[in-house]
């Protein structure tokens, strides 16, 4: 059993079926077929079934696909530490973000890192907060950031910043720049936020109802956008008001197109933390991104699990 059987068998799982395994691969068919009969010859079981048309995993293939994972990982870490010995300021690194951390600050770090490692070949990706940790757990990312701590074992996360969250409106608000003594007097406001998508999964995209749930208010009427801008435009139109964390609303909060609206009994903030594989291979490069990112939110301390 080799790495690129056990790779060739996750792309499968991940394209759902053998044509668009052979696509993402550059292989033909056939051969992609051949790898994954040999692979559930040498285990004595099916990975793979068919239902209802569709190629799913069978039991076993459900049960193999993290120690796979795994195992490719820890091929793809052997590769870049022996290339790293002979090239320590070059190579690629891989960094996976929340689309709602891609901000300024996130340029100011992409900033200095390129201009201390010209000859590092740095790729960036935007995902959720679940997506993130997949990317980093199957080998696929070198450093994640993302909102809230990831208990996987194969993970270890790292606390950067608490980042207290507010109510935003339209400037021309009635309550644009006023106090209200409870979340429960902004009950009847329509509020703007990410969509809950079960195949989509962000933590942020729950803070509004959960909020509300614990402060015993039951349901709300809001409007689902999944895009962070254009959540800002639709406050800033007067179409309703949302949840954004500091640094989110900074810029319009400066430039005065959108007010905040201080809520007595609200104490929320949500966590921003870094995600690396536990025992994964970090190149000097990649320690030098995770210093960069560290000074850039402020020095935090470790917090593992």
């Amino acid at each position: 059993m080799d790495s690129d059987a056990l790779s060739t068998f996750l792309t499968v799982h991940r394209r759902g079926g053998i044509s668009s395994a052979a696509k993402a691969l550059h292989r033909s068919q056939p051969a992609i077929s051949r790898r994954i009969a040999l692979l559930e010859q040498e285990l004595g079981v099916p990975l793979f079934e068919r239902i209802a048309g569709r190629t799913m995993l069978s039991d076993a293939g459900r049960v193999m696909v993290p120690y796979a994972e795994r195992a490719v990982a820890a091929a793809q870490d052997a590769e870049n530490a022996v290339r790293a010995l002979a090239r320590p300021d070059s190579g690629p690194v891989a960094l996976a973000v929340v689309g709602t951390l891609a901000g300024g600050r996130l340029s100011e770090i992409l900033k200095r890192f390129a201009a201390e490692y010209p000859g590092v070949e740095l790729t960036l990706r935007t995902a959720t907060s679940a997506e993130v940790s997949d990317l980093i757990r199957r080998g696929e990312a070198t450093i994640g950031l993302r909102y809230d701590r990831d208990g996987s074992r194969d993970l270890d996360c790292e606390l950067l910043q608490a980042e207290r969250l507010q109510v935003v409106c339209a400037a021309d608000h009635p309550r644009a720049g006023r106090r209200v003594a409870k979340l429960a007097d902004l009950r009847g406001e329509r509020w703007i936020a990410f969509p809950v998508l079960p195949q989509r999964r962000e933590i942020t995209a729950s803070h509004v109802f959960a909020l509300f749930q614990t402060h015993g208010l039951g349901e709300v009427g809001w409007t689902p956008v999944d895009s962070l801008t254009a959540q800002k435009r639709l406050v800033e139109a007067g179409l309703g008001i949302a949840l954004l964390s500091e640094s989110n609303a900074a810029e319009e909060l400066k430039y005065g197109s959108i007010a905040t609206i201080r809520v007595g009994d609200l104490k929320a903030s949500q966590d921003v933390v870094t995600v690396t594989r536990r025992g994964g291979f970090l190149s000097a490069a990649s320690r030098r991104l995770l210093e960069i990112v560290r000074a850039e939110y402020g020095g935090t301390k470790t917090s593992k699990r």
